[in-house]
């Protein structure tokens, strides 16, 4: 299975008032484990940044003046993402934006090339009921180290997400059953060996077997009632 973990930062909330893509990041997973293919643009609004927006991600008008528009990078973008599952966090924000951006160059919906989108904001609401279920609360939630994260960036932002997801949907990987070597005892051609027909019998000494009475005796007294056990006794040893 093929994953694309995205992230932006935009000239401010809301693309209906005109706000814009100013950075998108991409990582690649195949087989729940990162590739070493990414996708990562800042990108030419060609307006002003809004106050608080610049606050979370220090992206500026003039650092981003030289950079593509988002018309020049859109093929790119379509060619890394088409038919893989694109997991969002905060899916609604993210494509409200890309979507504006395809609208504004009369193409399609953007969630149209991807198999699949994944909000991980929403599965971590239901995982976590009550919680914060921010991106850097998730980190910390799962151990995941975000100290060299200032301001938000979004390739960074998109690295820390596939970890993440990856905790989120870690399943029954992570029980110790899993970690049993079931080719332990095979021969060379993984063909389990025939176990010994001769076993060594052991039984319980008299010894051991007063001292086990003794015991029940002990536990039944304590407890003032029958054991359930009392009945089968020592007949079998």
């Amino acid at each position: 299975m093929r994953q694309v973990i995205l992230d932006t930062e935009t000239t401010g909330l809301n693309p209906a008032t005109g706000d814009r893509i100013i950075e998108i990041g991409c990582v690649e997973m195949v087989g729940r484990r990162l590739t070493d293919r990414t996708f990562h643009y800042y990108i030419n609004p060609e307006r002003d940044i809004d106050a608080g927006a610049f606050a979370v991600h220090g992206l500026s008008r003039e650092f981003l003046s030289d950079k593509p528009v988002f018309a020049n990078i859109v093929e790119e973008l379509i060619e890394f993402v088409d038919g893989a599952e694109v997991v969002i966090h905060n899916a609604a924000f993210d494509l409200g934006f890309l979507d504006n951006e395809f609208a504004l160059l009369k193409r399609p919906p953007f969630r149209g090339f991807a198999s699949k989108v994944t909000d991980t904001l929403l599965d971590a609401r239901q995982m976590f009921p009550g919680k914060r279920n921010s991106l850097d609360a998730l980190c910390e939630r799962f151990a995941i180290s975000n100290q060299h994260r200032t301001l938000h960036g979004a390739l960074l932002d998109a690295q820390l997400l596939a970890e993440v997801y990856v905790a989120m949907t870690r399943g029954q990987e992570d029980l110790s059953i899993d970690l049993i070597d079931y080719t332990m005892g095979a021969d060379e051609s993984g063909q389990m060996k025939a176990l010994p027909t001769k076993l060594k019998l052991m039984t319980a000494s008299p010894e051991d077997c007063e001292l086990h009475e003794k015991i029940l005796g002990e536990i039944a007294k304590a407890s003032k009632k029958d054991l359930a056990w009392s009945s089968v006794g020592t007949s079998t040893m």
